[in-house]
């Protein structure tokens, strides 16, 4: 088993109770689990009934949860860019460079990036302590730009370091910098590119490695979500994020005797050939239940993981 496992689907489909039922089996099997939130309706905490928010947990034994704060961690990561603006540029710029910050804290992708580096900060700081980390997430979208962002960040951070290099060395020749004072020359922009650049590529090892990392994709047996799951895959199969594992959601009784819910069945058993058809390692079978999945029978729902 893989020591990190990101859940993901389409809306509605059943994600976090799969992602809870999920680790749970594990941390019932004796592996100490920490299930992580990164949807902004934290639905981990209605589910087990419980006040979780931005510190670890415990759920049961074993069984820890985290929830990310996007917002949150969005404005502490505008915050630390202020303050590292503020040690490098002159007062007047640092005010017009405020704005723009103020501007790019509300502007798409603000809250990915933040998301994705306390993510990132979580699975380093934690692995060590855990088994397994199981990354409850968002609708497909937003996770398929979550997953694929330090490939484009990467590819940003280079342009962004390729232009100031570029601007360090026109402005060393304007002032006749002599060839050994260029190189000893310390720019604290440059530095702070780097160990983005550093984190960037340390997240991608991560994502790419399928003995560390895998993609479990939560769908239902229905054309929808069934497409979404496969332009999903495929967009992640182009930046190499295994995705080994589906999980089809709320299978539906066998044998009905209501002509409604035979029709429904035939259906299902359809879409279920397509879903085998993807080739995917394994695929697990969850029954719809007769009842409300909550903290009690999220262990009910824990036996077909």
């Amino acid at each position: 088993m893989n020591k990190i496992i990101f859940f993901g689907g389409k809306g509605g489909v059943g994600k976090t109770s799969c992602s809870s039922a999920f680790a749970y089996n594990h941390a019932n099997m004796g592996e100490k689990v920490l299930l992580v939130s990164t949807d902004p309706a934290h639905s981990v905490s209605d589910l087990f009934n419980k006040k979780i928010g931005d510190r670890v947990t415990k759920l049961d034994y074993n069984l820890f949860a985290f929830e990310i704060d996007a917002q949150r961690e969005s404005e502490k990561y505008i915050s630390s860019i202020r303050n590292n603006l503020s040690k490098i540029v002159s007062p007047v710029i640092l005010e017009e460079l405020k704005k723009q910050l103020d501007a790019a804290s509300v502007s798409p992708g603000s809250h990915e990036s933040a998301l994705f580096d306390k993510m990132i900060q979580l699975i380093n700081e934690e692995s060590k302590n855990y088994d397994l980390i199981i990354f409850d997430t968002a609708p497909t979208g937003h996770t398929v730009r979550l997953l694929t962002l330090p490939e484009v960040l990467g590819a940003w951070i280079n342009s962004l370091m390729k232009k100031r290099r570029k601007s360090l060395k026109l402005k060393n020749m304007v002032n006749n910098v002599s060839r050994e004072s260029k190189d000893k020359i310390e720019d604290p922009i440059l530095e702070i590119l780097e160990r983005r650049k550093a984190t960037m590529e340390k997240a991608r090892k991560i994502m790419v490695d399928e003995k560390q990392l895998s993609f479990m994709f939560v769908l239902n047996a229905e054309r929808l979500p069934i497409e979404e799951t496969k332009k999903a895959i495929d967009v992640l199969k182009k930046y190499d994020i295994p995705v080994n594992h589906l999980v089809v959601n709320k299978i539906l009784p066998e044998n009905p005797s209501d002509k409604f819910w035979q029709k429904k069945k035939a259906q299902e058993q359809n879409n279920l050939a397509r879903i085998y058809e993807m080739k995917i390692n394994k695929v697990y079978e969850i029954p719809l239940f007769p009842f409300d999945i909550d903290e009690v029978t999220i262990k009910e729902m824990a036996k077909y993981f």
